[in-house]
């Protein structure tokens, strides 16, 4: 391989230089492409589950109310079982908050990083080669 460079010309080196720095560059642009796809999904997912939980606090509250006021209409079993229900209601509105505020964060910062630091290896080892 050294013998095959040395023979070759300096446009035929920079013809090839030019090649590998442009299938470089369209590798890396499909790496990013592929990892904040993911991060969409993961942001998506978790997007989702937050609503989820806002909705079932919605339900958990209106139920929290219709206890009060059946509350105060003395109506012990109707209470009784609005409450269980609406403290049921909120528990998992609960839990489907903390893992949607979960899924968020693992999609942030929402920037390629693993491209990133592939690019710079990339970039200093091309420098590299270049001043030898």
């Amino acid at each position: 391989m050294t013998n095959q460079m040395e023979t070759m010309s300096t446009g035929e080196l920079v013809h090839r230089l030019s090649e590998d720095v442009s299938r470089l560059v369209r590798d890396e642009l499909r790496l990013a492409r592929l990892e904040m796809t993911e991060k969409g999904k993961r942001a998506g997912f978790g997007a989702g589950l937050l609503g989820g939980a806002g909705v079932l606090a919605l339900f958990g509250g209106g139920a929290l109310v219709a206890t009060v006021i059946l509350l105060l209409a003395i109506v012990l079993p109707a209470w009784l079982s609005a409450l269980v229900v609406g403290v049921a209601l909120m528990l998992i509105a609960g839990v489907l908050g903390l893992v949607g505020k979960q899924q968020v964060s693992q999609a942030t910062p929402p920037t390629p990083g693993e491209t990133m630091r592939s690019i710079r290896a990339d970039i200093d080892a091309m420098k590299g080669s270049a001043h030898r």
